[in-house]
């Protein structure tokens, strides 16, 4: 019943930015955390940025810090993450992710509902 849906993939050059969306629906969010995760073609899904229910704490992965910045709308029950200073090594399928705990984790098994992913393409 729980759905998440990811937008805002899509193919840019190195250098560029894009902003992606995670809208929930079909359950009650109260202190929820919410995560990004992303896997490559050929590699484990691996964790990239989360809030925690009131983004009062956020975490990113090394590989993404001071580039990535994640934020959450929660009447509008919405994840983002603003990607910046885009590389090729981000190239990924980018997934949603929602914990049903208040307080972030970067364990992908913390996670319990997840989106099906949209595909960020990164060209040198």
């Amino acid at each position: 019943q729980v759905q998440l849906v990811e937008s805002g993939g899509g193919l840019v050059q190195a250098g560029g930015s894009l902003r992606l969306s995670c809208a929930a629906s079909g359950g009650t969010f109260g202190p929820v955390a919410m995560g990004w995760f992303r896997q490559a073609s050929g590699k484990e899904r691996e964790f990239v940025s989360a809030i925690s229910w009131n983004g009062g704490t956020t975490n990113y992965a090394d590989s993404v810090k001071g580039r990535f910045t994640i934020s959450r709308d929660n009447a509008k029950n919405t994840v983002y993450l603003r990607m910046n200073s885009l590389k090729p090594e981000d190239t990924a399928v980018y997934y949603c992710a929602v914990r049903t705990k208040p307080l972030t984790a970067t364990t992908l098994s913390e996670y319990a509902y997840w989106g099906q992913g949209t595909q960020v393409t990164v060209s040198s």
